[in-house]
């Protein structure tokens, strides 16, 4: 059927890859959630943050419906949250966070993964430090003013706020994601998505070839089914 045919199938098999992977991510984030606060999202906020990011994805709905039924299974096992940190070559620190149901293969793997692609896995707090932990929300863009809203949500956390395109951003440290979750619902603002961020404090510039030896270890990572997230801090 030619090149061009191939091409397009490649380019098509990527993308349904990328999706699995996020709905594999999103379902263990219902998982986690639920078995922090229970199954019901009127009472569960961070369920409830988890389904808007579903709907976000284009996740269907029997997919969250069976995940939250799933997680409710006394048999369904809980997922641990780990953050793995490192060095990608010429210097690049790296940190991926994972859900795991056996941290000794996650381990395993992550080292591999490190190993394999000129990289070197270290230990906690040798590189988290170069990052800057934040919890985000994006909100549909109404017809308030961003100012007076930014000004309306200081006192629950908010430190920056972003127009983009017709959503707003608004960013927040990791530990005041509840209050300012809070203060966006009682004003009935509508939440596209929210969640958490990795931000590095400075970044670090890269020739091209260079470039694509980190791009290696990092596809690797964000392979791989237990890696939920991966920072850097190549610029």
């Amino acid at each position: 059927m030619g090149r061009a045919f191939e091409f397009r199938k490649e380019r098509k098999m990527k993308r349904w890859s990328k999706m699995s992977k996020t709905f594999t991510r999103l379902g263990k984030d219902i998982v986690i959630a639920v078995k922090e606060g229970g199954p019901d999202p009127d009472t569960n906020a961070k369920l409830r943050a988890v389904i808007q990011n579903c709907k976000a994805a284009n996740m269907p709905k029997d997919n969250v419906e069976r995940a939250i039924k799933r997680a409710t299974d006394k048999d369904q096992k809980d997922y641990k949250e780990v953050v793995f940190e490192g060095y990608a070559p010429h210097g690049i620190a790296v940190l991926a966070e994972t859900a795991t149901d056996n941290n000794t293969r996650t381990v395993a793997n992550v080292r591999s993964i490190f190993n394999k692609y000129g990289g070197s896995l270290g230990t906690s707090g040798s590189v988290e430090f170069m990052f800057d932990h934040k919890c985000f929300f994006k909100i549909t863009k109404g017809d308030f003013d961003p100012e007076e809203l930014e000004l309306e949500l200081i006192d629950y956390g908010a430190d920056e706020i972003f127009e983009e395109d017709d959503t707003i951003l608004i960013y927040a440290a990791f530990s005041d994601y509840g209050n300012l979750q809070k203060a966006i619902e009682d004003k009935g603002l509508e939440v596209i998505n929210s969640g958490f961020e990795r931000i590095p404090t400075d970044v670090k510039k890269l020739d091209e070839a260079q470039e694509a030896e980190v791009d290696k270890l990092l596809e690797k990572l964000e392979e791989d089914d237990d890696v939920q997230n991966v920072y850097h801090n190549m610029a």
